[in-house]
Formats: structure tokens, sequence, C-alpha cells
């Protein structure tokens, strides 16, 4: 999946300025222009903090990264509730996040939602579900409520292009 951000869509960063006035850097104006959130860094960083086995939440455009005192970190993205875990007991596991200035992939494994004061968690592959009652979900559940608020719903469907529907649009 990726997600696609036009020059003139509000920038992911939050700023509520347009993406081409805000975080998109270009040519002799980049040293000027403040640097691109990087989803990458930030998922380096949410994982030490799983390593130090310390609570930590960011929210980053349409993403929400959190990490627990067991160990574990998330990767979020609101808009699709999709999910990856980037950390485990406090081992930092594998995510391959392809990014540019324009597009970010990330190979989403889990769709993720908040009921009843848990966290759950749908795997793609099996689709079989688990839930994680000891995740902070008040916090992710506000994190998540407070950027969806922020993002108008027709952003919303044009951010996203599933790889067969990307393949249809440049076919047809």
């Amino acid at each position: 999946m990726a997600i696609k951000i036009g020059r003139n869509d509000p920038c992911f960063c939050g700023s509520g300025k347009k993406f081409k006035k805000c975080c998109l850097t270009t040519g002799a104006n980049a040293p000027t222009r403040p640097a691109l959130p990087s989803v990458k860094i930030e998922v380096e960083k949410i994982q030490e903090s799983a390593s130090a086995k310390k609570a930590a939440i960011l929210a980053l455009g349409v993403f929400v990264l959190f990490s627990t005192t067991s160990g574990d970190a998330w990767l979020l993205e609101v808009t699709d509730m999709d999910a990856i875990q980037v950390a485990q007991n406090g081992e930092k596991l594998a995510v391959q996040i392809e990014e540019n200035p324009e597009t970010i992939e990330i190979n989403w494994t889990h769709k993720f939602d908040v009921k009843n004061k848990k966290f759950i968690l749908t795997s793609y592959l099996d689709k079989s579900e688990e839930a994680r009652e000891d995740y902070p979900v008040h916090s992710i559940l506000s994190t998540v409520k407070k950027i969806r608020s922020r993002i108008p719903a027709e952003l919303i469907s044009s951010i996203h292009l599933d790889t067969e529907e990307e393949a249809q649009t440049q076919a047809g």
C-alpha cells in the first residue's frame, strides 16, 4: 500500500499548511524548508523506547507509534487502521519502509481496533485475532481520534492506493 501526497494536499505533518508550502523540499529552497518527517527515523526512536522498556506514544501525520513497558512497539496508520509490529519483548523487528518526499510504502501485517478497553489486532496473513489488554488503549484511541479529526474525508480517500488500484490506474 502506498500513501500518495500531492503538492496541494494538506501536509501530513499536521501543520494545516499545503504540503508544497510545508515539508516538501525543492532545489535551492531546500535549506530553508523544514526537514521532511521520516517514518523510518521515528520507527527507530520508538524501537529504542521499546528496547528500554519505556512507554511512549507519538503522532506523525497519519501515523501513531507507541511502545510499552513490556518492550512491544507498533506503527499504526489511522485512515485504514493498519498496523505493523516494530519491536517485541524489547527486541527490534525488521520493518521494510520505503519512503521518498511523495510516497511512503509499508507492508502492513495487521488491522487494529480498540474495543472494550482492549487493543485488537487482526492478522492479514491468516485473519487470526488477538487482544492486548496491557497496551495503552486510552492514549492510542485519543491520539487516533485527534489525527482523524484533522484530516478531511476527501483527503483520506485520496491518499491511499492499493497496489491493484495503482496498477489499474496506470494501465487505464
